[in-house]
């Protein structure tokens, strides 16, 4: 009996000892933003919003363009970092927006996007500022989870890849919101891009720390 009792608590040390733990138990002071089972404090654009799947805790694209914004928080964010997982299929095509807001269709005019790419014909690649700091090689590979880190401060914008810094883009004084893009540090939301039919990228573990 004796012997049974201890094989079954070491079995639950072991268990609790290899459990991976949730982005706010590990990460001090960030903020969950999905629950990995629904789409609370979510909303799809209305054109394809079937796109969007969850599957094994993370949002999938599995279809036509549709980006899915985060509204569960009213209050827009300015300065923060934000993390999230990323895991992209061959060819596939995706995107982190920040500083934007929800629209009901259409490529997001406000704010900006951070590339998800690693082999699609696009040559802009993962982690840039698309239009803005473009890299044309690959940090990361298909298939493989890695963390896509957003830092923003002020008039700088940080990225990093599995902890790795990939660029800093640095606004110029005196820069104007776009026309077509609203291509200028200010606040606003998040939001992910299903980018089209072939492209498979999922996306979980999105949390946020405000830095404000």
């Amino acid at each position: 009996m004796k012997r049974t009792l201890l094989c079954a608590l070491a079995s639950a040390a072991l268990v609790t000892a290899t459990a991976p733990l949730l982005a706010a138990e590990a990460e001090p002071g960030f903020t969950p933003l999905c629950d990995g089972k629904t789409f609370d404090g979510w909303k799809p654009a209305e054109v394809n919003k079937d796109t969007w799947k969850i599957e094994d805790g993370a949002f999938v694209t599995r279809g036509k363009t549709c980006h899915l914004f985060y509204v569960g928080d009213e209050k827009p964010f300015k300065n923060f970092d934000l993390k999230v997982d990323v895991k992209t299929g061959p060819n596939s095509n995706g995107g982190i927006y920040f500083h934007t807001k929800y629209q009901a269709e259409g490529w997001p005019k406000a704010g900006f996007e951070c590339q998800v790419n690693n082999t699609h014909s696009d040559w802009i690649k993962t982690g840039s500022l698309y239009g803005l700091a473009n890299i044309g090689y690959v940090p990361t590979q298909d298939g493989k989870w890695w963390t896509h880190e957003i830092i923003v401060q002020g008039r700088s914008v940080t990225v990093l890849i599995d902890g790795k810094k990939l660029l800093q883009y640095n606004e110029p004084p005196g820069t104007e919101a776009g026309k077509d893009f609203g291509r200028k540090l200010s606040e606003g939301t998040f939001a992910l891009q299903a980018h089209d039919p072939g492209s498979v990228v999922c996306y979980k573990n999105i949390r946020v720390k405000r830095l404000d």
